[in-house]
């Protein structure tokens, strides 16, 4: 593989660990919402769509090959967007 496909998949997999983090916190507000049997089949559609996106995504850039530092990637990815996310939030309810 190259180098070039690498830094493309290193950069797909940060930002789809960010995008990851905005389907989870989607996924809370349904979460709490009607009966068991709805939030057990969102929760399913959100983790397989998910799931989906994430290997075509890698399918188009490397041919579907799955490395441990895209995985590492995803879970940076994720951290950042909740750092992120708690530091807007923390400055929003001081004004």
């Amino acid at each position: 593989m190259n180098l070039n496909t690498q830094i493309n998949l290193i950069i797909f997999s940060f930002i789809f660990g960010m995008l990851f983090s905005l389907f989870i916190t989607i996924n809370y507000k349904f979460l709490y919402q009607g009966k068991s049997l709805f939030r057990f089949i969102i929760n399913l559609m959100i983790i397989i769509v998910s799931i989906l996106v994430y290997f075509i995504g890698i399918r188009k850039i490397n041919n579907g090959i799955l490395h441990i530092y895209s995985i590492l990637l995803i879970i940076l990815g994720f951290i950042f967007d909740n750092f992120i996310r708690s530091k807007l939030l923390k400055k929003h309810r001081k004004l």
